[in-house]
């Protein structure tokens, strides 16, 4: 056996052990643990910036661009986002032990449906730290334990996290093996962790098309993914200016480098002469390279041609596509073929065109008159995410707690037997 291997199937080992204990761990023993975890990373601001500036480093020599570089960085209010994260888990409700549709059958039994953990849990990332904090606090509440695997670019930050998700569980007199950050950047370690069928239960990938595709084809445990974040905002000849303006460019430029930021721009061809010229001087100035079809380019003449591929592309970056389109059909018709079914929204005042839109867009998030930045697990109520996923099956969408449980029939009878 190689020594990744031995190392994975030992992580594995005490993921199961800590699982068990974790599915019958009450309520206020996962809330302090969370509380526990929250207050250190506050403690701990100093030392987490400086791992992480050790990343950073690394990651510029290496040749990191800027969007990942972004996702890399921890400053003093994404540290104190990580804590809130954790606080906000600590305040949802308890999913594990729920029974609901309990209802009394012909022969008299009671059937119903209990919430329970998946178990181990494996998580593969890149670039964002922020991941390990949400990831262990997500886990943790849902009564599962979690095996992380963050990438090379941000080890020394995900070991300093991973310290202080340590001390929390240990200060809540809980496994410290219910969350464990894999310490190799050996890429065989995510080799093994997606095909542990014997002690982890589900993986979940986060990260670039690269690491999907290769979990994907790899794995040989259920794999919740989550694909390219090929947004789209539509505005539609129905829509207010105003609004308009602000939710194509919020949903742009708010952060380049995150799956939820638009990628493509449709514009009803009725008031595109009248909106695009504005919005594209906004982008101009926020330094938007814009590529657009033969029409836009008619109204914007100093812009970029969009090709096939613009339409396929999640840049991460400050270019946004562009295409006039004849109506809500046609936009429509472009999402459901470009999309990667991530998040789209539609800027209206018609009620009809609205309620068209998010009937026949397939994809996990349909939005009216917002910004695709609100596509959010923490935004939604959830605490935090695990991800978006973009599957259809178990769960769709930001997984927040209760994505990572399922349910259970149970059967209530009194000595009742079948005849």
């Amino acid at each position: 056996m190689s020594e990744i291997k031995e190392y994975m199937q030992n992580l594995g080992s005490k993921a199961k052990a800590a699982c068990r204990i974790m599915a019958r761990t009450d309520t206020n023993s996962k809330n302090n643990a969370l509380n526990y975890i929250a207050d250190k990373i506050i403690n701990a601001e100093p030392e987490l910036i400086s791992d992480n500036n050790k990343d950073l480093s690394a990651g510029k020599e290496n040749g990191l661009d800027a969007a990942l570089l972004d996702r890399l960085e921890l400053n003093p209010e994404r540290i104190r986002a990580m804590a809130e994260g954790l606080r906000e888990i600590a305040a949802l409700p308890d999913p594990v032990g729920e029974i609901t549709d309990l209802n009394y059958r012909p022969s008299g039994i009671q059937v119903g449906k209990m919430r329970v953990p998946l178990g181990v849990i494996g998580i593969i990332y890149e670039s964002r730290p922020n991941v390990t904090a949400d990831a262990a606090g997500l886990c943790l509440k849902s009564g599962n334990a979690a095996i992380l695997r963050g990438g090379s670019e941000a080890i020394n930050s995900n070991q300093a996290i991973a310290s202080c998700i340590k001390h929390g569980l240990t200060q809540a007199g809980l496994p410290e093996d219910t969350v464990q950050v894999v310490a190799s950047t050996d890429r065989q370690a995510v080799g093994e962790l997606i095909t542990m069928q014997d002690y982890v239960d589900v993986i979940v990938p986060r990260g670039g098309k690269g690491l999907i595709d290769r979990v994907a084809r790899e794995a040989k445990v259920p794999v919740i993914k989550h694909l390219d974040g090929i947004c789209h905002v539509y505005i539609d000849d129905f829509a207010d200016k105003q609004k308009a303006l602000a939710i194509a460019f919020n949903s742009k430029t708010h952060r380049y480098g995150v799956c939820n930021a638009t990628e493509t721009l449709l514009i009803a061809a009725e008031v595109a002469k009248d909106i695009l010229p504005d919005l594209a001087a906004k982008y101009k100035e926020a330094g938007v390279e814009l590529r657009g079809c033969d029409k836009t380019k008619e109204l914007l003449q100093d812009i970029n041609s969009a090709s096939e591929e613009d339409w396929r592309t999640e840049y991460l970056a400050p270019i946004l596509s562009i295409k006039i389109v004849g109506g809500v059909a046609e936009a429509i018709e472009h999402i459901n073929k470009y999309s990667s079914g991530h998040t789209e929204s539609i800027v209206s005042e018609n009620y009809t065109t609205a309620r068209k839109f998010l009937a026949e867009v397939d994809s996990s998030s349909v939005m009216v008159n917002a910004s695709t930045r609100f596509a959010d697990g923490f935004e939604y109520g959830l605490g935090a995410e695990i991800g978006i996923s973009t599957d259809k099956i178990h769960v769709r969408g930001p997984v927040g707690l209760e994505g990572l449980t399922s349910q259970k029939y149970i059967v209530l009878g009194d000595g009742h037997i079948k005849t």
